[in-house]
């Protein structure tokens, strides 16, 4: 009796290692996913960086030309003092807007692929620990585990002679 539960604890325990090994799998797979979706969104919050300074830069010389055509048609020299203070005001404060925006793009991507570097990371450790995992070895090593208290019971019925 003690044989047949010595092997359906083998089985048990082959089967529950197979299922980590195949569950560690399919984590990784799954991280693998995730590091490329990051990875995807880096790139998407990029190209809207770049749109959104596109449009910032566009809006400054828009700005830039109302202010010229305003200045031009009241009669003032647009090269000289105040004049050209404003414009070169417009044009300063118009590319800190871009860069404002440019390094806020670059750091939202970098968030990103820091998430996917990390998610890269656990798939590796997952794919790893799997790896690792061996249902054959889980099974002997459960089977010679109970193997010694079976012959320990076996022998002591058989000294008392219950065998």
């Amino acid at each position: 009796m003690q044989g047949a539960g010595a092997a359906s604890s083998a089985v048990g325990s082959y089967y529950s290692a197979q299922s980590n090994k195949t569950s560690l799998g399919l984590q990784a797979d799954l991280a693998d996913i995730n590091a490329r979706m990051s990875e995807s969104a880096a790139q998407q919050t990029l190209l809207t960086g770049q749109r959104e300074e596109q449009k910032s830069d566009i809006a400054t010389a828009n700005l830039k030309g109302t202010q010229r055509a305003s200045m031009a048609a009241n009669g003032i020299d647009l090269g000289v003092g105040t004049a050209n203070q404003v414009l070169t005001s417009t044009d300063v404060l118009g590319e800190a807007d871009a860069n404002t925006i440019h390094a806020n793009a670059v750091r939202n991507a970098m968030g990103y692929r820091t998430q996917g570097v990390n998610q890269t990371n656990q798939a590796n450790m997952s794919r790893a620990s799997a790896s690792a995992i061996s249902p054959l070895t889980s099974a002997t090593t459960s089977l010679l585990g109970s193997a010694g208290s079976v012959a320990s019971n076996w022998y002591q019925y058989n000294k008392a002679g219950a065998i």
